[in-house]
């Protein structure tokens, strides 16, 4: 059994608990408030020295960090990552552009908007979080126009990558009607077996 230092909060973690859902494998799910600081402790630190979460612990001690990776590694051998090399690499490429593209401004805006007081200086970035994030979402309205999914005829990691601070994106400021085909593919994402939601 794996076990997760995440929180249920965070869309990167909300990755690695619907992979594990949807995988019906075993794992034990340990909370740290990122918010407060329970990431900076020592402790936390002594496993993960640039103290983020999610955190992946196997049992023979083995810790992965980055939400990315980690969905790599738990999807192999598995329809969540194909195994012809022309697909995977794809796989890879919009996983990349989450990180790069994606969440750097649609996760950013929502962090701002529901965790920080209405007069932090922050704020003042959401102009260009909204429009740099916004650039993003036009490339995946363009894609997914007359597809189901980001990858070939099949719902795998790229999906959940992207998935995770999309469905969400309203709470930093983004109007997803703007994108039916956007909408359409989180509804498939919603439909799929043993989706779970995320908490918080």
């Amino acid at each position: 059994m794996v076990t997760v230092y995440g929180m249920k909060s965070s869309g990167n973690c909300y990755k690695v608990q619907l992979l594990l859902e949807q995988l019906q494998s075993p794992y034990r799910w340990i909370d740290i408030d990122s918010a407060n600081g329970e990431t900076r402790t020592p402790q936390f630190l002594a496993k993960n020295a640039n103290g983020k979460v999610p955190l992946l612990e196997l049992d023979d001690g083995r810790r992965l960090s980055e939400s990315n990776a980690i969905l790599n590694f738990l999807a192999e051998g598995t329809p969540y990552l194909p195994g012809d090399v022309w697909l995977r690499a794809q796989v890879l490429q919009w996983m990349f552009f989450e990180q790069y593209s994606h969440e750097p401004y649609v996760a950013v805006a929502r962090f701002i908007c529901r965790w920080l007081p209405a007069d932090h200086a922050r704020r003042a970035d959401l102009p260009r979080l909204i429009e740099r994030g916004a650039q993003a979402l036009d490339v995946m309205e363009k894609h997914l126009v007359g597809r189901d999914f980001f990858v070939g005829d099949d719902y795998t990691i790229a999906d959940i990558a992207l998935f995770a601070y999309t469905h969400c994106a309203a709470d930093g400021g983004f109007d997803l009607a703007a994108y039916p085909a956007i909408c359409a593919w989180l509804a498939r994402v919603q439909a799929r077996p043993r989706f779970v939601r995320m908490q918080g």
